[in-house]
């Protein structure tokens, strides 16, 4: 069976909100270190080793310039000429051996299941990632049927690609 999509355009803002929460759920320990750092400065603060208080600063800062920075590389991204494509309106034909991403009936694309490093089934929509910074986003309202996203969300878990 093939799962023909309707065309769709994925949105700037839609493509950074997604990857900021991609770069959140698989990079959260990130935020662990700083956090670390305020507690031990507590600890040490409590003790009278180490008084300080510029750690409570600089640590939540660093956090914030962490987001900011991604903030920033993803929002370049949908500025890329090579990456126009993504934000073009797209029709997606998904079957068991692999993704074809079509721009028209004639130019368009073939990506393997193997590209496909990791997907989520949101409430809404699936998300398969293809690196950090590149995804295919398929919302429900995209396809013909019921029967088409539960058939991609069979396919999804055959492919070991979600839970």
């Amino acid at each position: 069976m093939i799962v023909k999509t309707r065309k769709y355009k994925l949105e700037n803002s839609t493509y950074i909100k997604l990857a900021m929460k991609h770069l959140l759920r698989t990079q959260w320990y990130w935020a662990a270190v700083p956090l670390g750092i305020i507690i031990l400065n507590v600890i040490l603060n409590l003790t009278g080793v180490y008084p300080n208080i510029w750690i409570y600063f600089m640590a939540p800062l660093a956090i914030v310039l962490y987001l900011l920075f991604w903030a920033i590389q993803f929002t370049g991204v949908t500025q890329l000429e090579q990456n126009k494509v993504l934000f073009q309106k797209l029709l997606y034909e998904i079957d068991g051996r692999q993704i074809l991403i079509k721009l028209n009936s004639k130019e368009g694309m073939q990506m393997k299941w193997e590209m496909i490093k990791k997907a989520y089934k949101e409430k809404d929509h699936f998300l398969l990632v293809v690196s950090k910074a590149q995804f295919i986003h398929l919302p429900y309202s995209i396809f013909n049927s019921e029967n088409d996203i539960k058939f991609t969300e069979s396919l999804l878990r055959r492919k070991n690609l979600i839970a």
